[in-house]
């Protein structure tokens, strides 16, 4: 059976809505309440709104009962009533991925369970599912390690690694999903299993870079990397330099080692007076830097860059590894926003340009463009992660309106669509890592399906979906929460 196929598959009976869920079973319910350590929530109930709201504000989930679980055997309870209800399982930790709401069904929120245990000896890491990268970090630091974080210290630690994982050190080190040792997780009976390379191999493999959609985790064992401090941090460009800085770089990733991982974004800053006066109404270029070598040699590195001339602001310098954080600086605060992104096998500097003029100051919505540079070490590894041997990574971002999302919703994917056009020669696909929008169909979740992996791994992933959860249990709009 192919991925669209099990897509097209109805969903388990209780298909419902916010307005009207499908009616629970008062025994069976008070039963999952004296049996779970957290709290068990429906519509009405005083915190049912908060427990069901993540990072992103756009989207919520509407479930006919939330469980807050403090504990895998909260998640293997949870699962239990799920099935025995005929309620589909949706997951959510932090919320920043979310990318389809479930309707009537059961959400688990797993953000009580954080638990981070550093093995120094070892250089392994075990986290619960509700950890973020910023404990992590924190935990590591003071041994001189380091987890493959991504940049923002609020994402989850579990998702962010089911859909890969392309963070700081990534052409360095590769794909968080590749330093994963072993995984814990929920089974659609609700069995409660551990699961690595040498048990259960293909489940472990498609759990990594597969998304969601194969069992609920609980925590997860991943290796950590000797790395104390980098050189890193921004130089900014405007004005009339961006056109040249947009050839630069293009140009300066030719050039780089492995040690070297970086991205490019471009931002039209709102006239806004709690904005630095620098940034208020600006369009701007920052290039992102994270060097694992020397600062001496990261000094040399840079060198064509800062040659562009004289930047808005540069703060490239040695930092410890616990500041990596500041490099990219993501916002911290929950928002409403919508994104969509490309994998791409290269490209020139025309088609960059042309991105940037769609998305500049003239586009009808704010549009936060970021162009990671691939390769390095991402290119290898065992993890089901795809389009492997993508050189870029094009991600769009874009902020929606806080009281009514939807309105602005249209414009955004438009202007999207039209940026991503422009790359359209050198497209592989999408990477499950920077999707923020509302896959709100089984055909929208299809199409992400088929753009995220290779045809080999979509025909291992839909076999693994049909064999660990042929009910469908765990709701498949599979990179999402």
């Amino acid at each position: 059976m192919t991925t669209e196929e099990l897509l097209a598959q109805p969903r388990p009976a209780a298909a419902a809505t916010a307005d009207a869920p499908a009616p629970l079973d008062p025994a069976a319910l008070a039963a999952l309440v004296a049996r779970v350590g957290g709290p068990v929530l429906v519509p009405g109930d005083a915190g049912y709104d908060a427990e069901r709201s993540g990072f992103q504000a756009a989207y919520r989930h509407r479930p006919a009962v939330v469980v807050g679980a403090v504990d895998a055997a909260d998640v293997a309870a949870a699962v239990g009533f799920a099935r025995a209800q005929g309620l589909p399982v949706a997951v959510q930790a932090t919320g920043h991925g979310l990318s389809a709401a479930t309707d009537g069904g059961l959400l688990i929120s797993t953000r009580r369970m954080a638990g981070v245990r550093v093995d120094p000896a070892t250089r392994t890491a075990r986290v619960e599912a509700g950890a973020v990268w910023g404990q992590v970090v924190e935990a590591a630091a003071p041994h001189g390690l380091a987890p493959l974080n991504g940049s923002s210290p609020g994402v989850g630690v579990v998702s962010y690694t089911l859909g890969g994982g392309v963070g700081v050190l990534a052409r360095t080190y590769g794909y968080a999903a590749d330093q994963v040792r072993a995984v814990e997780l929920v089974t659609a009976d609700a069995r409660r299993v551990r699961v690595t390379a040498d048990h259960e191999p293909d489940l472990f493999r498609g759990l990594l870079g597969g998304g969601h959609g194969l069992g609920v985790v609980t925590a997860m064992e991943f290796g950590l990397v000797p790395v104390a401090r980098l050189y890193g941090g921004q130089l900014v460009f405007g004005g009339a330099q961006i056109e040249d800085a947009l050839e630069a770089y293009l140009r300066w990733t030719d050039t780089v080692p492995d040690e070297l991982t970086s991205s490019l974004a471009l931002i039209v800053y709102p006239d806004l007076p709690q904005l630095p006066a620098p940034l208020r109404g600006r369009h701007l270029l920052q290039i992102r830097i994270a060097y694992t070598g020397s600062a001496e040699e990261g000094e040399r590195l840079v060198a064509p860059l800062r040659a562009l001339g004289p930047a808005i602001s540069d703060d490239l310098r040695e930092m410890p590894y616990a500041e990596s954080h500041t490099i990219h600086r993501d916002p911290s605060d929950p928002h409403p926003y919508n994104g969509d992104n490309a994998l791409l096998s290269g490209l020139d500097a025309a088609a960059l340009r042309r991105v940037a003029e769609l998305t500049g100051p003239a586009a009808p919505v704010m549009v936060v463009v970021q162009l990671n540079h691939l390769g390095g070490a991402l290119a290898t590894g065992t993890a089901a992660v795809g389009h492997r041997d993508a050189r870029f990574a094009l991600r769009l971002l874009s902020p929606l309106g806080t009281v009514d999302p939807e309105a602005d919703l249209a414009t955004v994917r438009a202007v999207h669509a039209e940026a991503l056009a422009a790359v359209a020669p050198w497209r592989l696909g999408r990477s499950v890592n920077f999707l923020f929008g509302a896959q709100r169909d089984r055909a929208d979740a299809a199409e992400v399906a088929r753009s995220a992996h290779g045809a080999a791994d979509r025909a291992r992933l839909a076999a693994l979906k049909a064999t660990h959860d042929p009910a469908n249990v765990f709701r498949f709009h599979p990179y999402g929460a």
